[in-house]
């Protein structure tokens, strides 16, 4: 019997179906020589310190660093999980080979490894690498399984990224707790998320230590063309007024006028944080929100793997894009072009050298079904538009540059034209984004006639005044920009390409670092804006070793991992380095100054103290009865004994019970599940045909609840 573990439930079905094992068991499915179970994501953790030895229970300062002499793994403390991997376990040993069917990247290397370490496996692993859960990738990916052997410098760098993190954060964050955290909160210390604080952090003390000027510029008309004063911006009014004077005694005179014709590129197809950048830009979704949307649609097979960090696509993608094109039947329209002739072949899209272990996010031969949520309907037209825009040709400008003078003052103006829209097309339909520059945007679109070398003629001085403006706070899609280059301010495409090598963190984890920040109210967001907070300052100005905090150098760290992964750097060197880093730190801070961190809920406290203290009114929960049916979207519902329904139930059917999968259910939590789609996480499902015991409850559109 052949044992197939996928990550989780859902993509196991998947599997099962291709395979053939269609009988389902308490775990897992069987058949047709097959068994298919699955985990719930990570079974697996690092031990934690205690489980070394009981002396590191409590935290103290002189106990650190904790340094085990070899880490060892536990399974993840939960029931649910438990009973899963004692299915796993017997699976494990009764079958003649293991298939690991993870997730195709890091993560889910080292989800499987983990587990099938804990299961004591001594049976010959395959693995099974695809980019998509279409019935045909999966066929594929059986005929061509691979030595689990040939993945295992994905794993040592996966299990060195986690002890890595392990001695940074349990070390760092019981360092600066004890030391600085006057025993009132946990300070957290991680080996992503203080550098990504630390630019927050820098960005806001540029933004508070900024001074606003005033400047003035000289501006004219000339044959209904502003052209700018190519000089300095003045610093007083006076200089202004003075230089005004002078434009008007002088006639203005054009020195030269010329016509470039070039090309803007086609945007690259997405990676994961190009992804999220868009969204972020676009809808004002957060990173994760994102993440989940797309890895939904991935799921739903709608589109390959989302956890990717490249922008190109294999050669050998090249004979299937036509197919997958036919197969997008909501943008025929604009793919009609491209079926006329061969699909164009470029560098730009298609390089195995800038392809790992997967390509970039593209549809699959799948079409969107009509069942999927807004969110995911407009994260696939991101990716569906974003696939046939590579394909159109390149966009056509013309760009006209002119100078002139004023006497001695000169000036100059530019301006814009498209003249073949190519990929640009893609787009024509969609609303304009808001330029931040809209006087500058202005400029770029006025109409410039034929100008001639040497003609002179009136023209219209004017004096413009303008105010210096601080940097911009960051917004989720600029830091994860940020994160992507260790910091580094980057427009071009090319460049940033080189610099991800060294950015800090990974596509996959990005989200969950800036959540945790959140989560420790370390930052706030305002608006789009991610504004760091007096603790998140207080934390960044206390660490005084610039390691701890420096995105190069974090970065490094990044491009050592991703050197363990291709074999070029050895995984205990890396544990190495570490560990005299935590080493040093410990000892840098047990001796050192003390002081202690204000945290930002104390700030909060004061200002309630200030406020005239009132009895706390409970918000009242909305009633069944004021409440609409979801299904119907006529009748209101009404409450049972057991459930909560629509009042025209005979010909609408929409019920929800308050027992679902063993929990009991509150009002506010179905309150929740029928006025947002969805409840906030829960515990404590016991009669869950997999096995859940934990998850957010959802409501689809065909309104049968479902835990995930």
């Amino acid at each position: 019997m052949k044992l197939c573990i996928a990550e989780k439930p859902s993509v196991a079905r998947d599997i099962a179906k291709v395979l053939g094992a269609t009988a389902s068991k308490q775990g897992y499915m069987e058949g047709n020589g097959y068994c298919v179970t699955w985990t719930f994501g990570h079974l697996c953790t690092l031990k934690e310190p205690h489980d070394y030895g009981p002396q590191f229970k409590s935290w103290n300062l002189f106990s650190l660093p904790i340094i085990p002499s070899s880490f060892g793994i536990k399974l993840i403390p939960n029931k649910g999980v438990e009973n899963q991997f004692k299915v796993i376990e017997r699976l494990v040993e009764e079958c003649d080979e293991v298939i690991n069917c993870g997730d195709a990247g890091q993560e889910g290397e080292l989800i499987q490894r983990w587990v099938l370490q804990k299961a004591k496996c001594n049976k010959p692993v395959q693995r099974l690498w695809i980019s998509s859960l279409t019935e045909d990738a999966i066929k594929e990916g059986f005929s061509s399984l691979k030595p689990a052997e040939d993945y295992k410098n994905l794993y040592l760098a996966g299990n060195a990224r986690a002890i890595g993190d392990w001695l940074l954060g349990i070390n760092a964050t019981r360092l600066f707790t004890k030391k600085f955290g006057g025993n009132k909160a946990v300070l957290s210390i991680g080996r992503v998320q203080t550098p990504t604080l630390a630019m927050l952090v820098q960005r806001q003390k540029e933004i508070d230590a900024f001074t606003t000027e005033e400047y003035w510029e000289l501006k004219t008309k000339y044959r209904d063309v502003v052209f700018n004063a190519a000089i300095d911006r003045l610093k007083t009014l006076e200089r202004a007024e003075k230089g005004l004077e002078y434009l008007k005694v002088n006639p203005f005179e054009i020195v030269s006028f010329e016509i470039k014709e070039g090309k803007e590129k086609n945007p690259r197809l997405f990676d994961l944080t190009g992804l999220q950048v868009e969204a972020n830009k676009k809808y004002g979704y957060s990173a994760e929100n994102t993440l989940n949307y797309v890895q939904s649609l991935y799921e739903k097979k709608h589109v390959t793997y989302p956890r990717v960090d490249t922008t190109y696509l294999s050669d050998s993608l090249y004979p299937k894009i036509e197919g997958i094109l036919r197969k997008m039947y909501p943008y025929q329209e604009l793919i009609a072009p491209l079926l006329e002739a061969p699909i164009p072949k470029s560098k730009a899209v298609f390089d195995d050298t800038k392809v790992t272990d997967h390509h970039a996010i593209i549809p699959t031969e799948v079409p969107p079904s009509q069942n999927l949520s807004r969110e995911e309907k407009l994260i696939y037209d991101l990716i569906a538009k974003r696939f046939i825009a590579v394909f159109y040709p390149e966009c056509k400008i013309s760009n006209t540059l002119v100078e002139g003078k004023v006497g001695t003052i000169p000036f100059k103006t530019s301006g814009r034209q498209i003249l073949e829209p190519g990929w640009r097309a893609v787009y024509a339909k969609e609303p304009k984004e808001e330029s931040t520059d809209k006087e500058k945007e202005k400029e770029e679109e006025q109409t410039i006639p034929e100008f001639v070398a040497g003609e002179t003629g009136p023209h219209d001085p004017m004096i413009h005044q303008g105010k210096t403006t601080p940097p911009k706070p960051y917004t989720e899609a600029t830091l994860l920009r940020a994160m992507e280059t260790a910091g580094k301010q980057v427009e071009d495409e090319e460049l940033r390409e080189m610099l991800k090598n060294n950015g800090i963190g990974r596509p996959s984890t990005r989200a969950n670092i800036i959540e945790t920040l959140f989560k420790r109210k370390y930052i706030e967001k305002k608006r789009k804006n991610l504004i760091a907070t007096q603790t998140g300052i207080q934390l960044i100005d206390t660490i005084e070793d610039e390691l701890l905090k420096s995105p190069e150098l974090t970065g490094e760290w990044e491009s050592k991992l991703r050197r363990i992964e291709k074999g070029e750097y050895e995984a205990n060197l890396f544990k190495e380095e570490l560990i005299q880093m935590v080493t040093e730190l410990t000892d840098k801070v047990v001796y050192g100054k003390g002081k202690v961190i204000t945290l930002q809920d104390e700030e909060k406290e004061e200002v309630k103290e200030k406020k005239k203290r009132e009895p706390a009114q409970k918000k009242e929960l909305q009633s069944w009865e004021e409440t609409k049916c979801p299904k119907c979207k006529e009748h209101n519902l009404i409450k049972g004994k057991t459930a909560v329904g629509c009042s025209d139930f005979k010909n609408c059917g929409f019920k929800i019970t308050f027992e679902i999968f063993g929990k009991k259910i509150s009002d506010k939590q179905l309150l929740d599940l029928v006025l947002k789609g969805k409840t906030s996480k829960l515990k404590g499902f016991s009669a869950h045909p997999e096995g859940l015991t934990e998850g957010v409850l959802s409501l689809p559109d065909d309104f049968q609840v479902q835990l995930g």
